[in-house]
């Protein structure tokens, strides 16, 4: 896999420019060192709009985008992952593939499959990896004993050609392969539909080899919209809000201390700021700009990128083993 010269840009399109897509439109169309070439887009509306606003072309079949192209984003419905990225990867682009890489694990083996053999770099856009918040676990999470994760939506019509395992849960569940780096032990799983014929509300416990026990809840059908995780480890926990890239943590030291205060009848246990909370400073951005600008600076270096097409599959295979363990309780 070569570089690209230095002094060239790297040549991007998007496959799919609706609610989610328009998105990677704007932002490879104000990165540097980036020429936004084109789109491919069925919705003629749509497509006009992206072409006046951002300059670019649209294309008539996938292979005429792929030809212009170094790298493109797949911004379909799931369903359709494959059957897009293959004709993009014959044409020899890098891709990145909104999460999850593809509906099925054979269509996610095909598509790795067909990388491998054009040499090409697949990074599966599992988003909240470039959120300032994954990277401040990333540095301080040392063998997690226990982590919690809730992530809540309204129900939208969008994306519910999958189920909310494989539409919200598999974020987290990116998420928790990163932190524990452990093979999965046990999964055991439960989940309700309710408006839609997938689940659309699941919670799932994941055990690992090394004791770690991650449990993750989701549902599509709340009035609020929440992205939480606490993670515990010998050192004390911390707690953060995805969403509001905030979060705290509690030293195991400190929880030691406010016990023998609440022992000694020397701390109020109705004040919530005797809780020794330490807040973490986090550098806020965007996650979708950061992730792309680390796909195309990873394709302009010819190199692997932070979420490749390993822990893309790792994590729809979890995803898939949840689901279907929801779903064969729903027939049993």
């Amino acid at each position: 896999m070569a570089e690209i010269d230095a002094n060239a840009s790297v040549r991007c399109g998007v496959a799919g420019v609706g609610s989610l897509g328009q998105h990677h439109a704007r932002i490879y169309a104000s990165l540097p060192k980036v020429e936004f070439v084109g789109i491919f887009e069925t919705d003629d509306v749509r497509a006009a709009e992206i072409c006046a606003k951002h300059n670019c072309v649209r294309f008539d079949t996938l292979e005429a985008l792929g030809a212009a192209c170094d790298a493109v984003s797949v911004v379909v419905p799931t369903d359709l992952h494959e059957r897009v990225a293959l004709p993009l990867l014959a044409a020899g682009c890098h891709l990145l593939i909104e999460k999850p890489i593809c509906a099925s694990l054979a269509e996610a083996e095909r598509v790795l499959a067909a990388a491998r053999e054009h040499d090409r770099i697949v990074q599966v856009g599992h988003i909240e990896h470039f959120n300032p918040v994954m990277s401040f676990l990333e540095k301080e999470v040392v063998a997690p004993k226990f982590i919690t994760a809730e992530r809540l939506a309204p129900f939208t019509p969008r994306g519910t050609e999958v189920g909310v395992v494989l539409d919200l849960m598999i974020h987290d569940i990116g998420i928790v392969l990163q932190l524990v780096q452990s093979p999965v032990k046990k999964i055991e799983s439960v989940g309700v539909s309710l408006v839609s014929k997938t689940e659309d509300i699941a919670n799932a416990r994941i055990e690992f080899e090394n004791g770690c026990v991650a449990n993750l809840s989701t549902s599509r059908m709340s009035l609020k919209k929440v992205r939480e995780m606490r993670v515990f480890q010998e050192s004390g926990y911390f707690s953060f809000d995805f969403m509001r890239q905030s979060g705290h943590l509690v030293r195991t030291t400190g929880l030691l201390d406010y016990a023998g205060k609440l022992r000694t009848g020397t701390v109020d246990p109705q004040d919530p700021t005797a809780v020794p909370l330490e807040p973490v400073p986090i550098e806020k951005g965007e996650p979708l700009a950061l992730e792309l600008a680390h796909f195309t600076a990873s394709v302009a270096a010819a190199s692997q990128p932070k979420v490749g097409g390993a822990l893309g599959r790792q994590a729809l295979e979890v995803a898939i083993t949840i689901t279907e363990q929801i779903r064969a309780a729903k027939q049993a």
